[in-house]
């Protein structure tokens, strides 16, 4: 049994990597817009009770495929800077590590041009509603710039103190179609998991 947390900022791939990976392997993708989206239907983003309902709606997926040996493919957009990511990281990563299953991280990086690019794009404004007000959607990529999203050689926030226990990919995915990213990451997933 495995978990595969893909992160980077926004609009660097991450679901459509993810699903190039669920396309090409046993991982079952679990994207972060899978639960924010629903939500968003009935609360405002950031209030109590969606971000009450965001936690355990994940937490409760995340139990539910470890107990069941799903391989999992997980998204999601790291402050890596905050403690408060590396503690709920890490309560998401508990049903897999207490099951003993191998825990690995790919960082998805591509420059800001790229991701606002991105951020466009009519597969991601279908699977995503909240992002199909572009004005907002744009200015909201680069608002999360003020945050720490991608590594450093040699960096030291509480995100990179805690990526150094796992297994961590950086993939620089700016040139890269989904498909040869999720080749990339497979082939090298490939080195670090038994089969």
């Amino acid at each position: 049994m495995r978990l595969l947390v893909v992160f980077g900022p926004p609009s660097v791939g991450k679901m459509t990597v993810g699903r190039a990976v669920a396309e090409r392997s046993d991982f079952r993708l679990f994207h972060n817009h899978a639960v924010i989206e629903p939500l968003l239907e009935v609360f405002e983003y950031g209030t109590p009770p969606f971000m009450r309902l965001l936690g355990e709606w994940r937490r409760r997926v995340i139990e539910e495929a470890a107990a069941s040996g799903t391989d999992l493919l997980l998204t999601f957009v790291w402050g890596l800077q905050l403690e408060s990511d590396v503690r709920e990281i890490t309560d998401y990563l508990a049903p897999y590590v207490d099951r003993g299953a191998e825990v690995a991280f790919v960082e998805l990086y591509a420059d800001l041009p790229t991701r606002l690019e991105r951020n466009r794009t009519e597969h991601r404004l279908v699977e995503k509603r909240s992002k199909r007000d572009v004005a907002w959607s744009d200015g909201n990529v680069q608002e999360m710039e003020s945050h720490t999203m991608s590594t450093v050689p040699g960096g030291a926030t509480p995100g990179e103190r805690m990526l150094a226990g796992y297994r961590h990919l950086r993939l620089d995915n700016t040139l890269l179609s989904a498909e040869a990213a999720a080749q990339r990451l497979l082939a090298w997933l490939d080195g670090h998991f038994q089969a």
